[in-house]
């Protein structure tokens, strides 16, 4: 990677915390580490806000066996060679004690983050994470946490879980920072309904973090579905009269069978995504046993263009156009940005705008484990 294409905001906070651990040698170790140049282009968010898509997988993969190398002593002495390594199941649980890791799954320990480094860097002979399949256990390579600089070796372990963990505090800083600008709207809400306005319709952007998309797509869609009336019952002259009602399944990005958000009583399906990876889509379907399924997409693309292109990148791995037709089948709506943002001015024509912001700040409570002093206190 091209040292210019690597720079970004968080850039600075990565060398000023090399410089506290390495002094004059921090910009060399900086050059000289491939893992810490990943970390960078990995931290490109940092500083763009709540909005910004945020990366924890794959840094936290590193970061759980990285703290257990520290936690051995190994980055002072010892030959890790020799390490039992770490279980897979106290690692798991880690990740998902961090910030923003509560519902992480196990790809990037098991072989997303190593693909990734080697896409990042082809020509590195090193492998980030190894594991053992027979025993669950995990190293990290020790040939990246070592750099030499002259005649001295460095170990950057201690620094990369510090780099992590400063990434991960201005996340959250920004989250809350995200949190409070909504409380502020929801106090200025009726009288200046156009700012509120505007500032759902910006989280509606194909560069928006992915968890928040989804609980702005949310909030839009049931207020949106929240007035359309069904009729049903198993007697003709006894009809149920019933508003359509959407339900979160639970907290974004979850391992939950494929199932973002559900419709009462049609019983409709929901999944949020920003992916055109035909695979995905059919996974997707695969496991709710070809159930039909709405897809939200993050993207501005048409519809129609969207779903040819599934199609047609579907059709290039499977030669049988039977089985591809009965996925797409299974795909009963595809609503992209523009259609949420038609639908998000409809609702706000039904004056639900403050309803749908109140839900936002609800949701994102929830999400990213934020709660105000007000929120504490109730607690107690």
């Amino acid at each position: 990677m091209k040292k210019n294409q690597m720079e970004n905001i968080f850039t600075v906070n990565i060398k000023s915390i090399l410089e506290k651990h390495f002094g004059k040698n921090a910009n060399e170790i900086y050059e000289k580490s491939q893992l810490i140049q990943y970390i960078n282009e990995k931290t490109r968010s940092a500083n763009r806000g709540s909005k910004s898509r945020s990366s924890f997988a794959n840094l936290y993969a590193i970061y759980v066996i990285i703290e257990d190398y520290v936690a051995n002593g190994f980055n002072k002495k010892g030959d890790y060679s020799k390490h039992e390594g770490a279980l897979f199941n106290k690692l798991f649980a880690r990740q998902r004690e961090l910030p923003f890791g509560s519902k992480l799954q196990n790809h990037a320990l098991n072989n997303r983050m190593n693909s990734e480094f080697q896409k990042y860097f082809p020509s590195v002979e090193f492998i980030p994470i190894l594991r053992n399949l027979s025993t669950n256990r995990y190293w990290f390579n020790e040939n990246l946490l070592k750099i030499k600089v002259g005649k001295t070796i460095f170990n950057i372990a201690k620094a990369i879980i510090e780099i992590i963990d400063e990434y991960s505090k201005t996340k959250q800083d920004a989250f809350q920072r995200f949190i409070k600008s909504c409380e502020e709207l929801q106090k200025i809400g009726r009288k200046s309904p156009k700012k509120v306005e505007e500032f759902i319709s910006g989280l509606l952007a194909p560069n928006v973090d992915a968890r928040l998309f989804e609980i702005v797509s949310y909030s839009i869609l049931k207020y949106y579905y929240h007035d359309q009336i069904i009729y049903w019952g198993y007697d003709i002259n006894k009809l149920n009269k019933e508003n359509l009602k959407l339900y979160k399944t639970g907290r974004t990005n979850a391992n939950d069978g494929g199932i973002d958000f559900v419709m009462k009583p049609l019983g409709r399906f929901f999944q949020v995504t920003e992916t055109l990876d035909f695979k995905k889509y059919f996974l997707d379907i695969d496991k709710i046993q070809k159930f039909p399924i709405t897809f939200v997409i993050k993207s501005d693309v048409d519809s129609e263009v969207l779903l040819k292109k599934i199609r047609e990148n579907a059709s290039k791995s499977y030669s049988i156009k039977a089985i591809v037709g009965k996925y797409m089948d299974c795909i009963e709506e595809v609503i992209n940005i523009p259609m949420l943002n038609k639908r998000f001015k409809e609702t706000v024509k039904l004056g639900y705008l403050n309803n749908i912001l109140n839900e936002v700040v609800a949701q994102s409570k929830v999400e990213f484990n934020y709660a105000d002093e007000e929120d504490e206190n109730a607690e107690e």
